[in-house]
């Protein structure tokens, strides 16, 4: 592994992934990454899904929409910023993504209303498992086709287990087609209405008593509503094979964002060997929050001296102080850098590899994040 430059993924993808569990960095990475870009003449598409918004704030914003809204010239003039691009920043809305998707596929307009009019789905559109990570995938595939961004920069859901996102589509079409689902909608069209005939006696009874639970019409509702649904099944699965396919092709590019903690490091190597399972690419690391070794250290009597020339006092023990404070410094830098040779062992060799000094405190302005884009791409 070789600690280089990201500027080359930037110049021959159209669309950068960044990946990795939660609370490393993602999205700051995202945000630097697109600035980069923009500075170079790219028009530039951040998409982030991070209901914390932390791309707004990494990026000096009040607040972002779920509507594309470019960032103005100005904004980056006042922190003395030449961008030669455009940047362009989107948060997801997977409610909204979903209605379109619903929008697009269903077999009429009859169809349309009764799926967005449905309790069910407004449930299922926000709260199913899988959703979110499948809407982000459709609203990715969505612009892209948009001819008006060069490059396109996602920030990958803040799940748990980062490998929920890859496995998406199958687990929500895996709900959505189980065979309850199926029989459900076969109860419903053979009548027209839900039909206890067709089931057998056992569970019969238990359906009955969840009727005198949630009331006589929520059966035939949730029967009718996978109905509907299920003239968007062809949608789906058409979707999720050109969703596959697109996210293996050679316009994307993965970036694994991890840290130089240990269990953040585990994560990181095992989602590249799943990756790798999964056909897709290792194309970089990069390590965020890195401790660098402090200057050599000094003696107690240099420090009592530097202060004394120049007039500073650290007050009784301050001389001492500083010494601790410079062993604590260097023992962190000492334990990220083994760390480091662990990854840097058991990573493919040519994956790129850049590591983010640690900062005194998040991103929250222009300036800041200027620095790390360029650290990222020099």
């Amino acid at each position: 592994m070789t600690p280089s430059s990201l500027q080359p993924l930037l110049d021959a993808h159209r669309v950068l992934l960044c990946v990795g569990s939660g609370g490393v960095g993602k999205t700051t990475v995202t945000a630097a990454l697109g600035l980069a870009a923009a500075q170079r003449g790219k028009r530039v598409l951040c998409l982030t899904i991070d209901p914390a918004r932390r791309l707004a704030n990494s990026l000096g914003l009040e607040r972002m929409t779920s509507d594309a809204t470019r960032v103005e010239p100005q904004h980056f003039e006042r922190h003395g910023l030449d961008v030669k691009g455009s940047l362009t920043v989107m948060m997801l809305d997977t409610k909204r993504t979903f209605d379109e998707l619903v929008i697009r596929h269903a077999s009429s307009p009859a169809a349309r209303d009764r799926i967005l009019e449905n309790k069910l789905y407004q449930y299922v559109s926000t709260n199913l498992a899988g959703t979110q990570e499948y809407m982000a995938m459709e609203k990715l595939l969505s612009v892209k086709a948009d001819a008006e961004f060069d490059l396109i920069v996602l920030d990958t859901p803040p799940t748990s287990n980062a490998l929920d996102f890859l496995d998406a589509p199958e687990r929500l079409l895996a709900a959505l087609d189980s065979g309850a689902m199926r029989w459900l909608i076969q109860s419903v069209e053979s009548s027209g209405r839900f039909s206890l005939n067709l089931v057998a006696k056992s569970v019969a009874v238990v359906l009955k008593g969840i009727g005198r639970l949630t009331g006589g019409g929520f059966l035939e509702q949730m029967a009718g509503f996978v109905s509907d649904l299920n003239d968007l099944f062809g949608g789906f699965r058409q979707r999720a094979e050109q969703t596959a396919a697109a996210f293996r092709g050679d316009e994307f590019a993965y970036i694994m964002v991890t840290t130089p903690a240990p269990a953040a490091i585990r994560e990181a190597l095992y989602f590249a060997e799943r990756l790798e399972a999964s056909g897709m690419r290792r194309d970089a690391i990069v390590v965020n929050r890195v401790n660098r070794p402090p200057p050599p250290r000094p003696t107690l009597s240099d420090v009592r001296a530097a202060m004394q020339a120049h007039s500073l006092s650290l007050g009784a023990g301050g001389g001492e102080r500083l010494l601790a404070a410079l062993d604590d410094e260097r023992a962190r830098a000492d334990v990220d850098a083994k760390n480091l040779e662990i990854l840097a062992a058991q990573s493919e060799a040519g994956v790129v590899r850049v590591d983010v000094p640690a900062l005194p405190s998040d991103v929250h302005d222009l300036g800041t994040l200027a620095g790390i884009s360029a650290l990222l791409c020099p």
